[in-house]
């Protein structure tokens, strides 16, 4: 399998299998949280948060979410360090509404014909205030949780090359050039001379503005490597052996004159930009360990003010390339300030590998990709690798069952990421022979447009959008957390990395018609546009979940498996409540006949329509029902 990309680079030259680490510490302890977030307590013989098995997940990549603040733009000497590393001859913040794969007259100056550099060269201005802004979006969505992509002081778009764990990126704040000179007085190495900069104040504007209404939030976590430009690395480069960080790094050799060595030390992958923090037995080696610790609490309990004031949980990024025992004494620390912190890691592997990381010690829940690539070998895949309703329904059920209790309710149940395909592009390509979802490295680059001139960047269509609102039914009904990727929910459509990173569509932008194919070539115009069919759709389908326990907490039993008719029906049972949903991935409409629902009248959830208990219960071809017993 491939490694999750960060740039276009590294997929188009790095592959490797790919893991990642889940789960947890046994506590129960009542929840410490702003006067807006409901208390509840970690329940008997689980390890995990319990408000995180009644979340709806909305993951943010904060440059392309909303740029708020353009007096914070980036300038060319604000991304200098990031890849690609050569400097450009012009650069600008690209404008927001632009095609996709079009050059600007400053992209064609460079003279660079490599597509992937021009596009990860661009940045659109998006920060924390554009997030603060669309809080009430979020809001009206039905969304009660927020995952930040990396948000730390980087170069970089997508942050993850940070420069510091402990600093927001000044480019997203509202004085970039006073918080570096902020930045510039500390001794990083002593937590009490940390200041906090005008981007950090903003950061902990943006969690009391969430926890006002009543909506969680966590940070992304990318512990195994530092940025290139990081104050340790820096440090390094320029003292070597003398550095007090010297220790910190994957040091392969010393710059040495005499012996004729130069300075060579461990990439993440070999990708320079990403040099990786040092293990030994006991985890990471105690300096950046004891950074890292210092840098979660900081977010965490922010002034030492309570944890009502910090973030809730975090995402930890490529966890699987960090030992074990880093993993089990981190999760102490986190809990040891909050007891009801959630801690979630990147999995794309099969559940098997996953297993061993799910025993208590160490995460609380997953990115769940296999909850994807079940749902996609199901719903959209039409050549072998295509599952029945019977294959469907029992690989959900060895998902739920693989791990200790509680696990599957609070794993964040996605499609799309910013590590994958948006799910309206999948549905597009799901007859071009792109391949299984599953089989991760094949799949990751075949879905790149950059890479593979068969993979296609056209607008979903109609047909494409049922697919789509079809899989949501499922996700808003299953046992697990669902996860909307920022956009999926208006109708957003493009390829891995880096397509999968546009900017967000807002009605209040004009866009242009996107003609461009990633080769230059061009197709008949598609509209960027916000789809308010499916828009309302997720509204509908968020808030029925949000208003039924038993879609949140409820037991899950199959009720029917029909292979012939492509039916799968099920029951979500928590104490007196009973929600009885029906899929019908088949065509034709199906006439559903089990005992469960004789004799009983049922409100269809989605459509408020009723069927009386002595008529035919029906459901037209791909499409689904959500039955709750009339009152």
């Amino acid at each position: 399998m491939k490694l999750l990309g960060r740039f276009p680079s590294i997929l188009l030259k790095t592959s490797i299998s790919i893991f990642i680490v889940s789960l947890i510490l046994m506590l129960s302890v009542s929840c410490k949280s702003d006067k807006k977030i409901t208390q509840i307590t970690i329940e008997d013989g689980e390890f995990v948060p319990h408000w995180a098995k009644t979340i709806v997940w909305y993951q943010v990549f904060p440059e392309r979410f909303r740029n708020g603040d353009p007096s914070n733009d980036p300038t060319m000497a604000d991304i200098a360090g990031a890849d690609p590393q050569e400097p450009p001859k012009q650069w600008q913040v690209h404008p927001w509404g632009s095609d996709w794969y079009k050059l600007l007259d400053y992209e064609k100056a460079n003279g660079e014909p490599e597509m992937w550099k021009h596009i990860l060269r661009r940045r659109y201005g998006g920060d924390l205030q554009g997030v603060i802004d669309k809080l009430d979006y979020l809001k009206d969505l039905g969304i009660n949780a927020i995952y930040l992509n990396p948000v730390f002081q980087s170069p970089s778009l997508h942050k993850y090359d940070g420069e510091s764990y402990h600093h927001i990126d000044p480019n997203f704040g509202p004085d970039p050039e006073g918080d570096r000179k902020l930045i510039a007085s500390e001794n990083p190495l002593d937590p009490s001379t940390w200041v906090w900069t005008s981007a950090d104040e903003l950061a902990l504007k943006l969690i009391e503005e969430a926890h006002h209404r009543d909506m969680r939030i966590i940070f992304d976590g990318v512990f195994n490597h530092l940025g290139y430009n990081s104050f340790a690395f820096q440090d390094v480069l320029k003292n070597q052996q003398n550095s007090p960080y010297k220790d910190w790094f994957i040091i392969k050799s010393w710059k040495d004159e005499e012996k004729g060595t130069e300075f060579d030390y461990e990439g993440w992958f070999g990708v320079k930009s990403l040099p990786e923090l040092k293990e030994d037995s006991t985890g990471i080696v105690d300096g950046p360990k004891q950074y890292i610790f210092n840098a979660t609490k900081r977010w965490m309990n922010p002034k030492g003010k309570g944890t009502a004031f910090g973030i809730d949980g975090w995402r930890l990024d490529v966890a699987f390339c960090i030992g074990h025992p880093f993993w089990k004494q981190w999760r102490k620390h986190v809990r040891s300030i909050n007891p009801e912190a959630y801690m979630t890691a990147e999995i794309a592997d099969t559940p098997e590998k996953v297993k061993p990381y799910m025993q208590g010690d160490e995460f609380d829940g997953e990115m769940n990709y296999n909850f994807a690539f079940s749902c996609a070998e199901f719903f959209f895949n039409t050549d072998s690798t295509k599952t029945t309703a019977s294959q469907f329904n029992e690989r959900l059920k060895n998902l739920r069952e693989l791990y200790p209790k509680g696990v599957a309710y609070v794993s964040q149940n996605l499609f799309g990421s910013h590590d994958s395909n948006r799910i309206g592009s999948h549905i597009v390509n799901r007859n071009n022979g792109i391949g299984n979802f599953r089989n991760w490295g094949d799949y990751f680059n075949a879905s790149n447009a950059l890479n593979n001139s068969s993979y296609s960047t056209r607008k979903p269509q109609d047909e494409d959008i049922v697919l789509q609102k079809l899989f949501v039914i499922m996700q808003m009904t299953y046992v697990g957390a669902p996860m909307l990727y920022y956009g999926d929910e208006v109708g957003m459509w493009g390829g891995n990395d880096p397509d999968c990173r546009k900017p967000m569509i807002w009605d209040d932008i004009t866009y242009e018609d996107e003609i461009y194919n990633a080769d230059g070539s061009t197709h008949t115009p598609d509209k960027v546009e916000t789809n308010t069919a499916l828009l309302e759709h997720y509204k509908t389908l968020i808030d029925i979940r949000t208003s039924h326990k038993a879609l949140q907490l409820g037991d899950y039993k199959t009720l029917l498996t029909d292979d012939n008719k492509n039916i799968l029906v099920f029951e979500r049972a928590y104490k007196d409540e009973s929600i009885i949903v029906v899929i019908n991935n088949g065509k034709d409409e199906q006439v559903i006949d089990i005992p469960e629902l004789k004799n009983t009248c049922f409100e269809d959830q989605i459509s408020t329509r009723t069927f009386n208990s002595d008529a035919q219960i029906t459901v037209k071809g791909k499409w689904g029902l959500i039955l709750k017993a009339c009152q």
